[in-house]
């Protein structure tokens, strides 16, 4: 039997030299588009809708610049890191601060998002991406190796696997960092989410937990019920205290469509920055490497990480 193949072409050029492709998925009605570069959702779309669901663009270029997480799986820590400096295996380690010269932002300057992967299967509803992080880069000890599966289920709905392993203790805890967006429009005013958290992480300044959670209620970060996304929302909701089975994490809703996430991961980013879209970033909680009350992120040899999130959009009755 003849195993259908996606649709693999060229897409850019890495700043490494290498070439870096775009892998397209079809099943069920829902077509998406992956590249090499950060192992990237670029598009997702759905039947009887006629523009990408998530922000992205056909010039590998912007990817470089403008666009930088955009889509991407970012780490080996996503979100922040205090200080730049973490415990592991009984030393303080020093990473890259790249943001503000004050904390480590999603892995530092030369991060999982910042690197060509590499296809290592391909069928015409899955792919999965492969990448080796080296020991040391951005002060993170390894190697580690990892693996990000996009594939499409029978409802036509995305599933995103990431898998890992490493030769020395080290944390890791990526997310996926695409910005969604369900009506076209310029902003998201058309929009409602709703969260399944009781609290979130208040943060300083720099976007680090001020403490421990603290409830949603009377806040405007009770998403409990649906309600428009404030626009300076930069925050952890709490799903849980630890990784565990798939879940549900939130829905985001327009007058036609509905985007219903689920994660076996106990947090919840959302960031609301970029106002033509929503960043919906299933993780550990930020700094959790310097916080032993917060979800693990820790990574031992031996042990093997996995995550899993599903992103499923439907036409509403």
């Amino acid at each position: 039997m003849v195993i259908p193949r996606p649709h693999i072409a060229p897409f850019g050029m890495a700043p490494d030299g290498t070439a870096v492709e775009a892998i397209t998925l079809a099943r069920a009605g829902t077509t998406v588009q992956v590249m090499t570069w950060g192992a990237s959702l670029l598009d997702y779309r759905i039947e009887g809708v006629d523009v990408s669901l998530i922000l992205g663009t056909a010039r590998f270029e912007d990817y470089l610049g403008p666009l930088n997480h955009y889509g991407a799986i970012v780490g080996p820590v996503a979100n922040r890191i205090a200080g730049g400096q973490m415990p592991v295996a009984g030393r303080l380690l020093s990473l890259d601060r790249n943001e503000a010269g004050r904390t480590t932002l999603h892995g530092g300057s030369a991060a999982l998002d910042a690197r060509n992967w590499r296809i290592s299967a391909a069928e015409e509803d899955s792919v999965t991406l492969a990448l080796t992080h080296p020991d040391g880069c951005g002060g993170f000890p390894g190697p580690v190796e990892i693996t990000a599966r996009y594939s499409l289920d029978a409802s036509g709905a995305l599933i995103l696997d990431i898998t890992a392993e490493t030769a020395r203790e080290t944390c890791f805890a990526p997310a996926f960092h695409g910005y969604w967006t369900l009506d076209g429009r310029a902003d998201l005013s058309g929009h409602r989410l709703t969260v399944a958290a009781e609290s979130y992480l208040p943060v300083d300044a720099d976007k680090i937990p001020t403490g421990g959670p603290a409830p949603v209620a009377g806040t405007v970060f009770d998403h409990r019920q649906p309600r428009p996304p404030a626009a300076t929302l930069d925050h952890n909701f709490c799903l849980r205290p630890a990784r565990g089975p798939l879940a549900p994490a939130c829905l985001l809703e327009t007058e036609r469509l509905r985007l219903a996430v689920e994660t076996t991961e106990p947090g919840l980013q959302v960031y609301t920055g970029q106002q033509r879209g929503i960043a919906l970033e299933p993780q550990v909680w930020p700094d959790s490497p310097n916080r032993p009350d917060f979800p693990s992120a820790g990574l031992r040899p031996g042990e093997t990480y996995r995550q899993t999130s599903r992103f499923a959009v439907t036409h509403k009755t």
